[in-house]
């Protein structure tokens, strides 16, 4: 009798643990994939498939495992040893665990009916419905081989009154060909491009006699570039009669084809407190050794006047390893405010950190940067090339951005460096 009871025990202490829920697509891994991954994994966005559904996410299962593992996805680079980030794509723990044990234990489906309620996107858009579109006036024809430069190409703005913009995205018409975009705003008055005909590309050295522009930096296009979004009360000011330039670069592939990019915008809602425009820390000023594994580029920005910064992007090209942005504040002390050890050219990411980085008169942002140009660099051209600024993705760039907000009565040469003050220039390119 003792036996029988001491077995029946057992048996139904298996029973209890073996009744765990086993890990299923439905409950478990849908909602983990709809707050990290299909934002861009859907239709028309830039990832190469789409994980709306189990059928879809299934072939892909022991890839998104690996992965999350490897931490390769979400892509997210910042150094959490500093700061903050309110965007922050990492997985957590948990959420990593559940998508292994999923995979591990078959990738099964599950009830259906324990699926979330499914994501509902805007059609075309990242960004809320816009209140106004823009779009080049006629498509960009692209060869099917050869090196293309930058072409710019105005757009008429059409805004008739002074506009505060909250949102903006700039969404190209070929995603294979186009290698990223910059949209600036071009002034009412402004001489840069002054005899543009909408559409049609202006001569690249008619463009650098002019001295590169005169526009400030609206939105811009490439991998893992988020769309503008801005707090309550925070605008981006397109004034009355401005027009939109864009900055394009297109990259062959083997095969002809079109583009025609346009920009969605949201109007701001509610009074502006503070204006937002887009700085930056640059060096266009170095030569990279041929087969020098970490040279080290540095650049630095002073400000002229007290800001807000909200956000950081580093860009460099194929060479890049890493970026760390800095503040010196005016008392000496120095705070690591952004450190990417690890940076990919592939992905050109905005940090934004939880709170502004309230930066007073004098404070210097230092951006210091290191560029592999050695054989052992997967990603390396040509490491037996001295490498210098360029544009192209076989040369180099060593550009810190950073976005600031002051006082929308406040005109944006205040915080510009005092012995430099003049108007703003076109934010440096940012591009992949």
């Amino acid at each position: 009798m003792r036996i029988a009871v001491a077995t029946l025990a057992l048996v139904s202490a298996a029973a209890a643990f073996g009744a765990a829920p086993s890990v299923t697509y439905s409950k478990d891994v849908a909602p983990i994939l709809q707050k990290n991954c299909e934002g861009c994994h859907r239709a028309g966005e830039a990832a190469p498939m789409s994980f709306g559904n189990y059928k879809q996410v299934r072939p892909y299962a022991a890839a998104i495992k690996e992965a999350v593992l490897l931490k390769k996805m979400p892509p997210w680079f910042a150094d959490p040893k500093f700061g903050h980030f309110s965007n922050d794509r990492t997985m957590s723990e948990q959420e990593v665990k559940t998508i292994a044990a999923w995979v591990d234990s078959g990738a099964k489906e599950g009830n259906p009916k324990d699926l979330p309620k499914p994501m509902t996107f805007l059609t075309g858009w990242n960004i809320d419905k816009p209140d106004y579109q823009i779009e080049m006036a006629q498509d960009y024809k692209i060869p099917a081989t050869g090196t293309i430069d930058y072409q710019h190409i105005l757009v008429k703005g059409n805004f008739e009154k002074d506009t505060w913009i909250s949102e903006a995205e700039v969404r190209p018409g070929n995603r294979a060909l186009v290698h990223h975009v910059i949209a600036y705003i071009r002034p009412p008055g402004s001489k840069w491009m002054a005899d543009a005909e909408p559409g049609v590309p202006y001569p690249k050295n008619k463009n650098e006699g002019e001295g590169g522009g005169g526009g400030e930096f609206l939105a811009g296009y490439a991998p893992g570039f988020l769309p503008m979004r801005l707090d309550p009360g925070r605008g981006l000011l397109i004034k009355a009669g401005s027009d939109i330039v864009l900055e394009l670069h297109y990259t062959a592939n083997g095969k002809e084809g079109t583009d025609r990019t346009k920009i969605g915008f949201v109007t701001a809602k509610g009074p502006i407190k503070e204006r937002v425009f887009v700085l930056a820390a640059q060096n266009n000023r170095f030569a990279i050794p041929a087969g020098d594994p970490d040279y080290k580029v540095d650049a630095k920005f002073e400000f002229g006047g007290e800001a807000k910064i909200i956000n950081f992007t580093p860009h460099m090209h194929l060479r890049g390893k890493d970026m760390e942005f800095s503040a010196i504040y005016p008392t000496g002390e120095k705070e690591t405010l952004l450190n990417v050890p690890h940076y990919d050219f592939s992905w050109q990411l905005t940090y934004n950190p939880v709170k502004d980085v309230v930066v007073p008169k004098g404070t210097v942002i230092e951006c210091i940067a290191h560029f592999d140009n050695s054989p052992n660099n997967p990603n390396n051209p040509d490491p037996t090339k001295v490498i210098k600024y360029g544009e192209q993705s076989w040369d180099e760039m060593m550009i810190g951005f950073f976005q600031v907000a002051i006082d929308a009565d406040r005109p944006m040469s205040s915080v510009l460096p005092e012995r430099k003050k003049k108007p703003v220039t076109p934010s440096p390119t940012l591009e992949r």
